[in-house]
């Protein structure tokens, strides 16, 4: 079964793009160059999704081959892949609250529009270095919510690995003066392809604001042969809906239970055919960027204490301006 390979296409596929971005720039071609990039960092956004199936213990059989690469890409995301498997496991547990810590600061009904606002532009044009940092604040915090002791010094040697693979990487390309083919072929791929990991969190979740996995993901299902293919590059991940109901599911069988996706409830979301159909669903909320339930409930309250406040105003020029001042 192909599908049971997906993850060593994605390994294999990279290392063939990567040494025709070496051969390009190192001939200057730098035109045929561009394209790899895009392919480069495509494939690279599946690795990242490979990542995700790593830490639910489904990327490889084997247990130590899974750990392996699993540490492995954390080391070249700049994220443990101990301190990510259990934040994404908090994200399952408490999809779309104020618990999910993943979604976080989206998930909170205290954080102010700006802040929303400025969040959502930092993680959706530079996710390399900033969404690390939303796993780090849980973390670092105190309290913080990773408490196991094994968990943290395994946290800790991790992040002391990706200190060493990098010094040891920077230094030798430093000492050989092949910047030009790090930057091809590592950081700008690398760029875009955690940008493209935060656009597709984001259609997964942003925006919406119900209290089920149906009414608080957007899945894709492919109708076209090019959509199955995406799919399987991307380890369909964009059957997110189905991931969610069932997380033990191997990626390879999310396509076998769609019909977990069709829409029981009123604010159900029924599945889309491509993240391009789902992006501008996303894009209305991009304004006031939240997730989950509770947002709501927050809305709610406010429309109860401003009932009262106009039930119990004065008839007054001055209530008035109290009431504009309320409401702005």
């Amino acid at each position: 079964d192909v599908n049971c390979v997906a993850f060593q296409t994605l390994v294999f596929s990279l290392t063939l793009t990567e040494i025709g971005l070496w051969a390009t720039v190192w001939s200057g071609w730098i035109l045929l160059s561009l394209p790899l990039v895009l392919v480069a960092a495509h494939l690279m956004h599946g690795l990242l999704i490979g990542f995700h199936e790593a830490s639910h213990g489904l990327l490889r059989k084997s247990r130590r081959l899974n750990e392996f690469d699993g540490v492995i890409l954390g080391v070249f995301s700049f994220l443990p892949f101990s301190l990510y498997r259990v934040v994404h496991q908090m994200h399952h547990m408490h999809l779309a609250t104020e618990r999910d810590t993943e979604l976080w600061p989206l998930v909170i009904t205290k954080t102010p529009r700006w802040a929303r606002r400025l969040a959502a532009l930092l993680e959706l044009t530079v996710g390399l270095l900033y969404s690390p940092l939303i796993f780090f604040r849980v973390f670092l915090r105190r309290p913080s919510l990773v408490r196991s002791r094994k968990v943290r010094r395994r946290v800790w040697a991790e992040l002391a690995l990706m200190v060493v693979v990098w010094t040891a990487i920077l230094t030798a390309i430093a000492f050989f003066g092949v910047w030009k083919y790090f930057l091809w072929m590592y950081l700008v791929p690398g760029l875009i392809a955690a940008n493209l990991q935060s656009w597709r969190k984001y259609i997964e979740h942003v925006g919406l604001t119900g209290n089920t996995v149906n009414s608080s993901t957007r899945s894709i299902v492919p109708k076209s042969w090019l959509g199955h293919l995406f799919a399987y590059t991307l380890l369909h991940e964009p059957y997110h809906g189905v991931h969610h109901q069932n997380a033990g599911l191997p990626h390879r069988v999310l396509p076998q239970f769609t019909s977990v996706l069709i829409p029981k409830r009123p604010d159900d979301v029924a599945p889309f055919m491509s993240y391009r159909q789902a992006l501008p669903d996303l894009i209305r909320s991009l304004a006031n960027p939240r997730v989950g339930a509770q947002w709501c409930d927050a809305t709610e309250s406010r429309l109860r204490e401003h009932r009262e406040f106009v039930a119990n105003k004065k008839p007054t020029n001055e209530a008035l301006r109290d009431e504009r001042a309320y409401l702005h």
